[in-house]
């Protein structure tokens, strides 16, 4: 495998994006799949990104990182670029701001700000996925608008995986958020047609309504796509979904998990 080569483009000396693994080739025929991840450069990048680059029967793969608030060191996980497979390419967008409110930006969704709308659009290809199997959401994508997976819970120290999680993260109408949003599923379970999908992608900007977390654009994209568009599931639970004791849900997700361990031995 041959190094990937960066270039950049440059507004007065700071490198606003660069594309890793392209070797000089153009970049102008659209990819078969993108996959989108706003980051803060922390060390569990390399384990996404290598997570995808394992992925195969993939064809080509567009992946653009966007930096909103850099809380790592690029140099730090940069090697893990020299693992990149000949058929992906990497966008490292790099503002030089936030666009979220959470670190002095503009707009709400406290994951990212702005950046998964941008990427999204900016993607070279029609079919966008935020992290999971490409290959399954490929095949699952055809004739719909967007296509999604399962996940497992995940216990956050031993990272052993608990349940395959048919509380949440189960898709358009069934699951606990049937009544309120039509239905939920995770971003890094999910992939969209971005062109079908189009009047959607700015909602990835926007929280709830009095959400106080900021956290929760992903339930507005998600009730748009279930009253809206027409999607399918891959039949497989592919994402690993780790465990937070700080988020609101966890009392409720860990006394449903200890039910389904009664349950399956």
């Amino acid at each position: 495998m041959k190094p990937p080569t960066p270039t950049a483009n440059i507004v007065g000396s700071m490198p606003i994006a660069h594309h890793i693994g392209q070797n000089g080739a153009s970049l102008q025929a659209p990819f078969d799949a993108a996959v989108v991840i706003p980051s803060l450069l922390r060390p569990s990048l390399i384990q996404a990104l290598r997570s995808i680059y394992a992925q195969s029967d993939v064809g080509r793969i567009h992946i653009l990182i966007g930096v909103d608030q850099a809380a790592g060191d690029l140099n730090t996980i940069e090697s893990v670029f020299q693992e990149q497979p000949e058929n992906f390419v990497t966008t490292l967008l790099n503002p030089g701001y936030s666009t979220s409110t959470r670190h002095g930006g503009l707009h709400e969704a406290g994951d990212g700000g702005a950046l998964r709308t941008i990427l999204s659009y900016m993607a070279n290809s029609r079919y966008v996925a935020y992290l999971d199997d490409v290959a399954r959401l490929l095949k699952a994508i055809r004739g719909h608008d967007y296509a999604y997976t399962l996940r497992w819970y995940v216990e956050p120290v031993s990272l052993r995986p608990l349940c395959i999680d048919t509380l949440e993260s189960v898709g358009p109408n069934a699951g606990g958020y049937k009544e309120s949003y039509g239905g939920f599923v995770d971003p890094n379970c999910l992939m969209l047609d971005k062109i079908a999908c189009q009047d959607i992608l700015g909602l990835w900007s926007v929280p709830l309504i009095m959400d106080d977390t900021r956290m929760t654009a992903d339930r507005n994209v998600f009730r748009a796509l279930a009253k809206n568009y027409k999607g399918a599931p891959t039949q497989s639970a592919t994402v690993f979904y780790t465990l937070n004791d700080q988020d609101k849900a966890h009392a409720t997700r860990m006394e449903w998990i200890a039910q389904q361990q009664k349950i399956t031995p």
